[in-house]
């Protein structure tokens, strides 16, 4: 089957399983879903938005972040792991938006960018979910799930990312990145995948790949 075919019916069956994906992290405005997909690096959505509530209870904006001081951050969101990097992060950030950004979170990406602690993968998270703008964030998920269907080789994120935009249309980015994320979490996870019981992997999987791996 060709990538561009495949790519369709791919994005069909994901529109039947998650018409309308939520987004994982709960947050309010663009500060707390930038502060959230901070902390969400090596550590699940899930403890996350367990952490969030209370770190939000005492500073929800750029300016109550900014006086809170970094050993209080790094206590409320210990339970993230990276604590102290986080910590620094967050506190460093905060200052910058309100010394540099007058309290808002920019929506470019070299912006974003140039905070602390926020990297590639963070600032496209939070230009496509808060701003709109067309982004292909990868994640573990995804890149997973990328290289199971054939649509990349898998190499590195970077990659990637790249094979994604170059397939699938556009305005589809922001809704797919979503819908990849709760298929790999529903579906198609790292552990313990049964090719032939998932909605894609049972048809877009390389059957030498889907041999192999029944033989592990």
């Amino acid at each position: 089957m060709k990538r561009a075919d495949k790519a369709v019916r791919i994005a069909q069956v994901l529109d039947a399983h998650f018409p309308a994906p939520a987004i994982p992290l709960q947050h309010d405005d663009p500060f707390t879903l930038l502060v959230a997909v901070l902390l969400s690096a090596q550590c699940t959505d899930v403890r996350v938005n367990q952490v969030t509530p209370g770190l939000f209870a005492k500073a929800r904006t750029p300016q109550a972040m900014a006086t809170l001081p970094v050993p209080v951050i790094r206590e409320l969101i210990r339970p993230c792991g990276l604590s102290p990097q986080k910590a620094k992060a967050i506190a460093g950030l905060s200052r910058i938006l309100l010394d540099e950004h007058g309290g808002e979170v920019p929506h470019e990406a070299d912006a974003l960018e140039r905070l602390p602690g926020v990297g590639h993968k963070t600032a496209s998270v939070v230009l496509a979910q808060a701003f709109g703008v067309a982004t292909f964030p990868v994640d573990t998920h995804i890149h997973r799930c990328a290289a199971r269907w054939g649509l990349s080789t898998g190499r590195n994120v970077a990659q990637t990312e790249r094979d994604l935009m170059r397939t699938f249309p556009r305005e589809q980015w922001n809704k797919l990145h979503l819908q990849i994320i709760w298929f790999g979490r529903t579906f198609c996870p790292a552990l313990r995948h049964v090719p032939a019981a998932c909605p894609i992997c049972a048809w877009a999987m390389r059957k030498a790949r889907i041999a192999a791996k029944q033989r592990r």
